[in-house]
């Protein structure tokens, strides 16, 4: 009862703030989830490499939060706290209170003439296509190569955007792959660069760029990572999504030979109206070094997904997922308020 009325009480406070053009807005959002694995794991936890919708055969939370957000000419902030077990698998390295910030970031324009920000703390991940809030996306759940970068990141970034809304340009010092707190022992920031360009609502092309080492000095291992994808509104009912990741590691510290993994994912959409849509996923994923996925990985994926969008607000999606030997069929509810 506490969460419902605490629910009730910020779509009140957005709804008094757009009434009365105030620079502060709230918003909640929240996904329940039933995911059954035909492997039927005993610990009832999916693979380890998928970070979302991970729990078989129970019905639970995958993201929970409420957001409020500040936004002026001249500034701009987030913080938004967060439940489910998105964040039980995302946020496992953080520390106490730091498991449930899914962002939290104050940002300044320091340029009168030129779109030019600098935001700090912790923000989504300059990386890739698809978010953590599954409402976002074209499938119910994330694409493998999604699921193994990061989905947010701690650091201060500045971001410039042409005139015209075409280029956004970011350069990021950051504290790691997907860390607020830095690894114990480590010196040393990692950095990022994005690059985007949309000349029009029909046409998304973003490259975006990591460089930085996850592991202590004294075994120091540097990573480079890059992400490339293009989204393309084919027709007015049919889209087109296409993702291709590639990261490099040092096998060892000081040495000049790399594992390299690598990943891909293409999506397909049909949305014959504004209250059904239908995705068609094909992905595979190479790190049989184990970079990323401890134990290794090689494996080729299809999904098929159908959503009901209800006035808006409300969101059901099924998918059917196959990856290799593993088949999972997920149905969630989602509400944005």
């Amino acid at each position: 009862m506490m969460c419902v009325a605490l629910f009730i009480s910020i779509a009140s406070l957005a709804q008094d703030s757009t009434k009365q053009g105030t620079p502060l807005s709230f918003i909640g959002f929240a996904e329940a989830y039933y995911s059954y694995d035909l492997n039927r794991p005993a610990d009832n936890n999916r693979p380890s490499f998928l970070y979302s919708h991970n729990r078989h055969n129970e019905f639970n939370i995958n993201l929970a939060y409420v957001r409020g957000s500040y936004n002026s000419e001249k500034a701009r902030a987030n913080v938004a706290l967060a439940a489910g077990t998105y964040m039980n698998a995302n946020y496992a390295a953080e520390p106490g209170t730091l498991k449930n910030i899914y962002e939290a970031n104050a940002g300044a324009r320091i340029a009168k003439k030129r779109d030019i920000w600098i935001d700090i703390g912790v923000l989504p991940s300059h990386i890739g296509f698809e978010s953590a809030r599954s409402s976002d996306g074209w499938t119910l759940t994330r694409s493998i190569i999604a699921d193994n970068s990061p989905y947010f990141e701690a650091g201060a970034k500045i971001t410039y955007t042409t005139g015209n809304n075409k280029w956004l340009v970011s350069a990021l010092a950051l504290n790691g792959w997907q860390r607020i707190q830095r690894v114990p022992g480590n010196s040393l920031m990692s950095c990022g660069t994005q690059l985007q360009f949309r000349p029009s609502d029909k046409l998304t092309v973003n490259y975006s760029t990591f460089l930085g080492t996850d592991k202590p000095d004294s075994i120091r291992l540097w990573r480079h990572f890059h992400d490339l994808y293009g989204i393309f509104q084919l027709t007015e009912k049919i889209g087109l999504i296409l993702g291709l990741d590639i990261g490099q590691e040092q096998k060892s510290k000081g040495s000049n030979d790399h594992h390299t993994w690598f990943g891909t994912a293409g999506i397909l959409r049909f949305a014959p109206n504004s209250n059904w849509a239908f995705a068609l996923r094909c992905e595979y994923y190479s790190d049989e070094k184990g970079v990323i996925i401890s134990n290794g990985l090689k494996t080729f994926g299809a999904s098929f997904n159908a959503d009901r969008n209800i006035s808006g607000h409300f969101l059901w999606r099924t998918e059917i997922r196959t990856l290799n030997s593993n088949t999972a069929a997920t149905t969630s509810f989602a509400l944005l308020f």
